[in-house]
């Protein structure tokens, strides 16, 4: 892609009304193309790297399209190791467009979703696993999950698999060289040795693995079922947690009739917040339609929020849920603390009408998930499934050639078991990955990134 001699450009911010908005260029003939559109004191090519100009874009009949600011910034020092530049114009709908098509029609081709990044990765800027880092931090709706991305994309992720693989890889090389050299006075690699140095690696790919759990909650947040009774405050706890009127809340019985999704973010706990319909015996069908809704949440949820009435004694109708939530992780949680009238046990008392308690139950969900152990930000917690798959298939590759070494099997067989492992590793980094999969991953992301 560095050779094929095309200059690619894109509006890099959201289009709609703003500040300022940012169109991207790069290629070897970047600064070539602005410099062609541009209108200021000194042209683009005299601009040392990492410099902003101030000046005009203009079309090719000399007529002004906007008043830009101009970041000229020469290779190898840039995002995409090639000649970059980005023009900032004003914010709106038609004066980004205005420029980008100039552009185009100066020489610059329409860049592709992902390109950018897809650039730095193959002129060897950054590595596979950093850019899904990028797209990850783009897309990051928690400030966990933007601190994990952050890790990944700054080469976290890429460090600890790079240090497995080179140990493997030298591994490798030091077996092949005894099965190619069997005469030669080399020093020995010891059956023990080896299996040593690939439990060793097998224990760290299934540190990494054992991150997974935490890395679904960062990605996709917990899934979390409130349930109880008809009104005992589900839908206005949903709304205290959430931060805004979500759901309906009145004193009419089964007013919720079906299951409410919202994602909240809970002093930086993910939660898919799942607000289901009272729980009762009723005849009126559409109810009917909600209660069984309900259940099937509570069958799907990880965690079920089971909140009870201090205001009234609890009755046949909680004796049921209990039951019906028994087998499951759960918190119960006992409203109406500002007008109890009764003793109810419950993990925590609390208002979702006046917000006191709801700090203490967010601290039982953050210790019922152990969210206070992890060192978020600086450790390898795994949230992508690619990443997953392969540390999985690399694991099972290196438990089977420890199994090969103690059943006695000549080394070259377990060898090919250890150049399996290394090939799934690299497969995170994009070392041993295929193009399919590379288009694909790049794909994902927005054009102009």
């Amino acid at each position: 892609m560095r050779n094929d001699g095309r200059t690619i450009a894109a509006i890099s911010t959201p289009q709609g009304i703003g500040g300022i908005s940012v169109i991207r260029v790069s290629g070897d003939n970047a600064i070539d193309i602005c410099d062609s559109i541009f209108k200021g004191k000194t042209g683009l090519s005299e601009a040392k790297t990492h410099t902003v100009s101030y000046g005009h874009i203009v079309d090719k009949s000399g007529e002004i399209i906007d008043e830009v600011l101009v970041t000229v910034m020469r290779e190898p020092r840039t995002y995409t190791r090639e000649n970059v530049v980005e023009i900032s114009t004003h914010g709106g709908f038609m004066a980004a467009k205005r420029v980008l098509e100039t552009l185009i029609l100066a020489g610059a081709f329409p860049a592709e979703a992902g390109e950018f990044t897809k650039r730095a990765f193959l002129n060897g800027r950054i590595d596979l696993s950093q850019a899904e880092g990028v797209i990850d931090i783009i897309n990051a709706k928690t400030e966990l999950e933007e601190k994990n991305a952050l890790f990944q994309a700054k080469g976290g992720l890429f460090n600890k698999i790079s240090e497995i693989r080179g140990n493997l890889v030298h591994l490798a090389a030091q077996m092949q060289v005894a099965i190619d050299y069997p005469d030669e006075d080399l020093e020995d690699v010891t059956v023990n040795d080896i299996k040593d140095a690939l439990k060793k690696a097998e224990n760290a790919v299934s540190q990494m693995i054992d991150t997974r759990d935490s890395g679904r909650i960062i990605k996709e947040g917990i899934k979390t079922a409130i349930v109880g009774k008809t009104n005992v405050g589900k839908s206005s706890l949903l709304n205290r947690l959430a931060g805004e009127d979500r759901a309906i809340v009145t004193d009419i019985s089964g007013t919720t009739r079906d299951v409410i999704e919202e994602f909240v973010n809970l002093d930086g706990v993910p939660l898919r917040l799942l607000d289901t319909a009272g729980i009762r015996d009723t005849e009126d069908a559409v109810e009917k339609i909600g209660i069984e809704r309900a259940k099937r949440a509570i069958d799907e949820a990880e965690l079920v929020i089971l909140v009870l009435d201090l205001s009234r004694k609890t009755d046949s109708e909680d004796e049921s849920l209990f039951e019906l939530v028994k087998d499951k992780k759960r918190i119960t949680v006992a409203n109406k603390c500002d007008i109890k009238s009764e003793n109810i046990a419950a993990d925590v008392e609390i208002s979702s009408k006046t917000g006191e308690g709801i700090d203490e139950l967010v601290k039982i969900i953050k210790k019922m998930y152990n969210f206070a152990e992890i060192d978020w930000g600086n450790s390898a917690i795994i949230t992508n499934a690619r990443h997953l798959s392969a540390l999985g298939n690399a694991k099972e590759a290196l438990s089977r050639a420890i199994e090969q070494l103690n059943g006695g099997m000549p080394q070259d067989i377990a060898a090919l078991d250890i150049n399996e492992a290394i090939d799934f590793l690299g497969e995170i980094t994009g070392e041993t990955v295929s193009e399919d999969i590379v288009a694909e991953i790049f794909h994902s992301f927005c054009v102009g990134k």
